[in-house]
């Protein structure tokens, strides 16, 4: 069974706007084939508004892919939500990095990859696996 990763926003935008180191430690994950991806909404909400409002359709093209791609979907409800503003009190995570959390454990991610580097709060979780590609 493949290993089930659910993809920060972050790693998304670095690997379809950038062409550093980030940008390709992001594509190292998105192109391995031994990995499935989990998302929810909420990644969705973050990183398409923008793109499609600025007609940046190459940008757009990529998000869609990798949303093609998703083979598990976090459902959004009042557990999950509930799970993400206790998260966010107890680690003081933001909303939106609190419902990723939430919703990744919730599809029973592996693992959670984020661009934040270890400072962040986001490390602080403990609900499954955190892994940076920051620098």
């Amino acid at each position: 069974m493949k290993k089930l990763i659910f993809i920060d926003a972050g790693v998304l935008i670095a690997a379809a706007r950038g062409n550093d180191e980030i940008a390709e430690k992001a594509m190292e994950i998105l192109d391995n084939p031994e990995v499935s991806f989990g998302s929810s909404i909420f990644v969705k909400l973050e990183v398409l508004p923008k793109p499609l409002y600025h007609k940046k359709k190459l940008e757009v093209m990529f998000y869609e892919s990798f949303f093609d791609s998703v083979s598990i979907w976090a459902e959004p409800s009042p557990k999950l939500i509930q799970n993400a503003y206790e998260e966010a009190i107890n680690l003081g995570l933001s909303a939106i990095d609190a419902l990723h959390v939430s919703a990744a454990a919730s599809i029973g991610a592996d693992e959670f990859v984020t661009s934040e580097g270890f400072t962040r709060p986001i490390h602080r979780t403990r609900i499954l696996p955190i892994r940076t590609i920051a620098l």
